[in-house]
């Protein structure tokens, strides 16, 4: 058994660079079956409207403990995540399960990301690349390393749990926790793309 710890190697208040940074390290080690996964939290009912409307395929997922059992008629049951499609035009009865989790899992590389980073706006959100491959690095005495490529771009957030708010964004490396961290892995990756670590690891 293995676990990921994920670096920090860029921070700006610039949406689009953030983009373009966490794009070159996925280029860098993606593969025909690499994926996109986005979410986000939705904190209002009027976020909620908003958010159905501008991400149709969309999934919102509550994980209060306080929500109710048996969800009042019209409104899905939430607890088990719901379609936006399926969420109603009049959302006043979604209260009781605020704060929700929109997402999409899964998708394909530049699918998604562009349209989730326009629309999501304050919200503390991630969209998160999978299914990478890093290379190896002998001369480095780094080993490639697939299970735990990954690279996370946390929006409005300084934490890849997206629970620490900031006016900026940040570009997360993953890598193989080699020994209690993979820095000189994770070092090695930023260089290839013209950065460098910038902060303490991050765990999952």
């Amino acid at each position: 058994m293995s676990n990921d710890v994920a670096y920090p190697v860029f921070r700006t208040p610039d949406l689009d660079l953030a983009l373009i940074v966490a794009r070159r390290m996925v280029a860098f080690g993606a593969q025909p079956y690499s994926e996109v996964s986005v979410e986000a939290g939705v904190p209002t009912v009027a976020e909620v409207g908003r958010l159905r409307d501008a991400l149709p395929d969309s999934w919102f997922t509550c994980w209060n403990m306080d929500a109710p059992v048996v969800p009042p008629p019209g409104i899905p049951d939430l607890t088990c995540s719901a379609p936006a499609r399926e969420l109603p035009a009049n959302l006043a009865d979604t209260q009781a399960y605020l704060p929700l989790t929109v997402s999409m899992l899964d998708q394909p590389l530049g699918s998604i990301e562009d349209h989730f980073a326009a629309v999501i706006g304050p919200h503390p959100a991630e969209i998160h690349w999978s299914s990478l491959s890093w290379p190896e690095a002998p001369e480095r005495d780094l080993y490639g390393e697939s299970k735990h490529a990954e690279v996370t771009l946390v929006l409005n957030c300084d934490s890849r749990e997206l629970d620490a708010r900031a006016e900026t964004h940040l570009v997360l490396v993953h890598v193989r926790r080699h020994n209690g961290d993979g820095y000189r892995f994770a070092e090695w990756l930023a260089e290839q793309i013209g950065q460098k670590v910038i902060g303490a690891p991050q765990h999952s």
